[in-house]
């Protein structure tokens, strides 16, 4: 929790209006249900579940995102390997680069 709070700060410092966090894959799925993303730093692991179907849900709604884990990253899936991931303990800087680079990814993105 204290992990999170010190994430919501530092996006606050940039700027973010609006944050949501989940606990869960299930809170994770339903708020992905319920709201508009920017984006989403996701971890690879909820409450002891594999975070595999809110990469998927995600995806599908066209949300980019990133991982954060403490663990190695062998455990990414096929077709999301190629997304941005962060390894715990991450520095303040590691984080915006991220950020600046998925910004980066959607402006150059061509809209539909």
């Amino acid at each position: 929790m204290l992990l999170v709070m010190m994430i919501e700060d530092i996006l606050t410092d940039l700027g973010c209006k609006s944050l949501s966090s989940a606990a869960t894959v299930d809170e994770a799925l339903a708020l992905i249900a319920a709201q508009a993303f920017d984006v989403a730093m996701l971890d690879m692991n909820l409450n002891g579940r594999d975070s595999h179907p809110v990469a998927e849900a995600l995806a599908a709604r066209g949300v980019p995102f990133f991982y954060v884990t403490g663990n190695t990253g062998h455990g990414l899936r096929d077709g999301y390997a190629d997304r941005p991931m962060l390894k715990k303990p991450f520095r303040q800087e590691d984080l915006i680069a991220v950020l600046v680079r998925l910004q980066d990814q959607q402006s150059s993105s061509p809209r539909g």
